[in-house]
């Protein structure tokens, strides 16, 4: 039978933004590679688990576990809380620090969604007009801002990073368009950044919430803070400023990517507006049960004694990996899972400089011949040359510092690589 006449047409339906919409693409992988390139905890979650890592710690032993180690499985068949009091109440404890202020942050504070992308899309949602306002981004940064805002029918303005200065904030040009431009509603930034690992100076970012005249909100992304030093998140910072959001997530320091859960710390109105817009029960029984597992005491000890395991091995690879021949400089900073560092076309003491030729033909190398997946990051902003790699356990680290020695022994021919790099798609555009 042939298909029914129909005057459907998808190129001329759909909405012209979303039919030419990148889509977010990972590198495919069948369960064999060290996976060094999604900046995920290799060492697992932060939950207290026995050692199969199949059960909590204490089922099945006699002792009863914690209560809120307990997913009720019996109760799937109910819709999940809507509000997640007391999981809101736990990142609150977390963040409520007093570093940078004296007040509290409380579960008013806060709107919790599927991941930080949730969250990303829900303010843009919240604060700008389809076809009309503008974001704010920062580039080199995390791809998803660029991505909501074209699904959402929104302008993209560019302020790019100082790459001269560590890729410093530049509030001064930041504030600049602001002033020019008062359909930008949402200003983001990444702290630490990604790709670049650096903290953004609190001093900086004080600077544009403390425009004059602009309307609009910045959102702060803190998606790696727990990897920087002790009292750098900013979180409290929502309860001394109306227009600033600060998003976390548990996928990276938590090691609960699976479970696709993130925060925004905002003021209770900007927070009210979040919850009321987003989907009905969005935050699975098991998810949050998971969340809560790992914000209790002895899920806090397990991330902080494996986030202690990474930093170990992110200081043995700012030592051990600038040794390599063909190895240049790290760029940005190291306040991360992840470190940003370049490739050479030749080896330092022959006058070696960054090139996206090398650097590809290094990823996809240790990628296709070696097991260890890496991202490609030549393509972003002052990032020529650069690989992205994410700081795996002791064992994955020796495997990628010897793999990379001997991808870069520079036979003839060893790291060339066919076509234009501007013209490739490399390994994802967002993550």
């Amino acid at each position: 039978m042939s298909a029914r006449t129909s005057a459907f047409d998808l190129a001329t339906c759909a909405r012209p933004n979303i039919l030419a919409l990148q889509p977010y693409r990972d590198y495919k992988d069948d369960g064999t590679n060290i996976l060094l390139d999604a900046n995920e905890n290799a060492h697992g979650p932060a939950l207290d688990l026995d050692e199969d890592g199949k059960r909590y710690h204490g089922c099945g032993s006699g002792h009863r576990p914690d209560k809120h180690f307990e997913i009720d499985l019996l109760g799937l068949n109910r819709y999940p809380d809507p509000h997640q009091l007391e999981l809101k109440q736990l990142l609150c404890n977390l963040r409520n620090t007093h570093t940078h202020t004296s007040k509290l942050l409380r579960p008013e504070n806060l709107f919790v969604g599927v991941g930080s992308d949730e969250a990303i899309d829900a303010l843009l949602r919240c604060f700008c007009r389809p076809g009309q306002d503008k974001v704010l981004t920062c580039p080199p940064t995390y791809g998803m801002y660029a991505v909501s805002a074209q699904v959402n029918d929104l302008e993209v303005v560019k302020v790019p990073l100082d790459t001269d200065n560590h890729f410093a904030l530049r509030p001064e040009a930041i504030n600049h368009q602001l002033s020019s431009d008062p359909s930008i509603k949402i200003v983001y930034v990444c702290s630490p950044g990604n790709p670049t690992a650096n903290l953004v100076s609190k001093s900086d970012l004080r600077q544009v919430l403390e425009h004059p005249s602009w309307n609009g909100v910045v959102v702060l992304d803190e998606a790696y803070i727990d990897f920087a030093p002790e009292g750098t998140s900013l979180a409290e910072w929502v309860t001394e400023w109306p227009n600033l959001v600060v998003m976390q997530t548990l996928s990276k320091a938590f090691g609960l990517a699976g479970i696709r859960l993130g925060a925004a710390f905002s003021s209770p109105e900007i927070a009210g507006l979040l919850n009321n817009l987003k989907a009905p029960y969005n935050i699975s029984s098991p998810s949050s049960a998971l969340a809560e597992a790992a914000l209790h005491p002895k899920g806090l000890e397990v991330m902080r004694s494996n986030r202690a395991k990474i930093l170990q091995q992110r200081d043995r690879m700012l030592k051990e990996l600038p040794q390599v021949p063909g190895v240049g400089r790290f760029l940005g900073g190291a306040d991360s899972n992840f470190l940003l560092v370049e490739v050479l076309d030749k080896p330092r003491d022959q006058g070696g400089k960054p090139s996206n030729k090398a650097a590809l033909a290094v990823y996809e190398a240790l990628a296709e011949q070696r097991g260890v997946v890496v991202r490609f990051r030549g393509k972003e902003l002052g990032c020529e040359g650069c690989l992205r790699i994410t700081v795996g356990t002791e064992s994955e680290v020796d495997k990628f510092l010897n793999e990379i020695r001997d991808v870069l022994a520079w036979s003839p021919g060893k790291v060339e690589v066919d076509g234009d790099v501007n013209e490739r798609e490399v390994n994802g555009i967002v993550a």
